[in-house]
């Protein structure tokens, strides 16, 4: 019996990282061939139930969360007294490069990182799984016969396959952090609204991601429990329970909020969607569904949600509000003229709109309005997509690799 360890951390990296590679390992060994452990380190970005959604992979026979990381690592022992088998192979698949260097050599287990961008400890780690060739560039040539270029496990997405695209459904996708959700989610519904106004016939989804509730979401549409909703022309809105969960806006439009995941299926019929920065625009470019991308920095002292000694300062009474102001005017000024959204760093220029500051709904509404009144645009951002997203397969290279390692006797 082989134990493979796939140490992993955020939300994103779960999702689209830790999910394909499952898959794939799953194809290559059966249950009373291999052991699939699952273990979070923290993340700033942590929801809190990664570990469970780990654990609803199928092929994922256990997983520990984040809190209990650091007891492992330095001592070995995991929350439930885990056993393990002689043979084993631990896989990086987020959180420092360090980590699978020390637990691999207290497991006395083969190891494996998969990296996007820079392959590290090169002495200490067995084979390195690399996005592309320029990730080859920094190794020393004695260590490029411990590289594979496999491609990018993002792209794994697309593997799920694509529905033809109605003409008239959009995609919500505010993000699924507070400091996302405090903004973005009344911006988003105030868009909707407008394009429900100017455009009758359109209908709308919201995919509630796995970390959080219907619940948690509807809070930030609430104007009592959300101070800037008004300040970043927000709208609110009602939640509405049960199995077909869906929120209301002030203006009666229905939002429905997709729970099951992961919600390819149901995002590859959309037109169009609204998304923030992050892991959720690799996904869709992945499924080659067209994009806006926006982020509202209207209330620059809001956004405090970051960790060491920035996040403190940001969070003492009376001075903390200039301080937060100063700190995110100084991030935004920095972010200026870089590209934030996955499909437009793999193109290297902008593919997909990227509306970061102080637009108001209006102004983004009109943005889709004109894709959806010329669809040649977004045939063209489809184009571009499929152009830019690489070619599905990652997962299984990894697997190979694995295989060759579960091969090699210690």
């Amino acid at each position: 019996m082989l134990d493979i360890l796939l140490l992993s951390n955020g939300p994103g990296e779960v999702t689209t990282w830790v999910r394909p590679v499952v898959a794939a390992l799953r194809e290559r060994f059966s249950t009373d061939r291999a052991r699939i452990s699952v273990v979070l380190s923290p993340c700033p970005n942590s929801g809190g139930r990664e570990a469970e959604i780990a654990l609803a992979y199928p092929g994922v026979d256990r997983a520990q969360s984040a809190q209990h990381f650091w007891n492992f690592l330095l001592w070995g022992k995991t929350a439930d007294n885990w056993d393990w088998h002689p043979q084993g192979i631990v896989i990086f698949l987020g959180g420092d490069q360090i980590f699978p260097v020390a637990i691999g050599r207290r497991l006395k287990y083969k190891t494996l990182i998969y990296a996007e961008w820079e392959a590290r400890w090169l002495p200490w780690i067995d084979r390195f799984a690399v996005m592309n060739d320029s990730a080859m560039q920094k190794v020393p040539t004695k260590y490029l016969d411990k590289i594979s270029v496999v491609g990018d496990l993002m792209v794994e997405v697309g593997v799920a396959g694509q529905a033809s695209s109605p003409a008239n459904l959009i995609g919500i996708l505010p993000g699924s952090k507070a400091q996302k959700l405090q903004m973005g989610l009344p911006y988003m519904l105030a868009i909707a609204e407008m394009l429900k106004q100017a455009k009758p016939e359109l209908e709308f989804v919201l995919p509630v991601a796995p970390s959080i509730t219907v619940e948690y979401i509807a809070q930030f549409g609430d104007r009592l429990q959300n101070p800037i909703v008004d300040l970043v022309g927000g709208t609110t809105a009602t939640l509405h329970p049960g199995e077909n969960a869906y929120l209301e806006t002030a203006s009666g439009l229905e939002v429905p909020l997709h729970t099951n995941f992961p919600a390819y299926e149901q995002l590859s019929k959309c037109v169009l969607c609204l998304t923030t920065i992050g892991a959720n625009t690799a996904e869709l470019a992945a499924l080659g569904v067209p994009m806006i991308v926006v982020l509202p920095i209207y209330q620059l002292d809001a956004m405090r949600s970051w960790d060491g000694i920035p996040g403190i300062l940001a969070r003492l009474p009376v001075v903390g509000s200039p301080i937060a102001t100063a700190i995110n005017w100084l991030a935004f000024k920095q972010l200026k003229g870089r590209k934030l959204a996955w499909p437009n760093i793999w193109a290297g220029k902008e593919i997909v709109p990227e509306l970061i500051g102080y637009f108001t709904p209006r102004e983004i509404a009109d943005v889709a309005i004109d894709h959806l009144d010329h669809p040649e645009k977004l045939t063209e951002m489809k184009a571009s997509l499929s152009e830019v997203r690489g070619t599905p397969g990652a997962a299984q290279k990894i697997a190979d690799i694995v295989q060759e390692l579960s091969e090699i006797k210690s």
